[in-house]
């Protein structure tokens, strides 16, 4: 009666849904990643992480934490950030996301409950003030 067709919303690619990595609730990563695919964080980084490709999605749960500059088509956060956001697609940020840093992005979804401090900069204005890779100070 109410539409009928059990239609799906899709909010990140099929490609990048089978995790290929995952840095799990008891380990630590000191210094920088770099994956394809996607990257499953419940435990913590401190470094740059670099999604590759654009299918790439990296999803920090509510225990994950990343201290650094994080650039990935597309991301799924829920946990804690210090240093920025770089997503060249599809940003989501979830109810228990910490953010202190600025965030770069193309489409965002943020979900009530989340924390940002620092600046939103969407689209085409953020490509242009974008960093590139591996030319970030280590002031974030």
């Amino acid at each position: 009666m109410f539409g009928g067709g059990n239609k799906r919303v899709e909010t990140m690619p099929r490609a990048a849904t089978s995790v290929e990595g995952m840095v799990g609730p008891r380990m630590s990563v000191n210094g920088d990643l770099s994956f394809s695919g996607a990257l499953h964080v419940d435990g913590s980084i401190k470094g740059q992480v670099n999604g590759e490709g654009s299918d790439s999605l990296l999803v920090v749960t509510e225990r994950g934490s990343i201290e650094g500059t994080v650039r990935a088509p597309h991301i799924e956060m829920s946990g804690t950030m210090v240093g920025d956001i770089i997503s060249t697609e599809r940003l989501k940020l979830g109810a228990s996301a910490k953010v202190r840093g600025n965030v770069y992005y193309k489409v965002l979804e943020m979900e009530g409950g989340c924390q940002i401090n620092g600046q939103l900069v969407c689209g085409e204005e953020a490509q242009k003030q974008l960093p590139k890779p591996g030319s970030e100070g280590q002031g974030s």
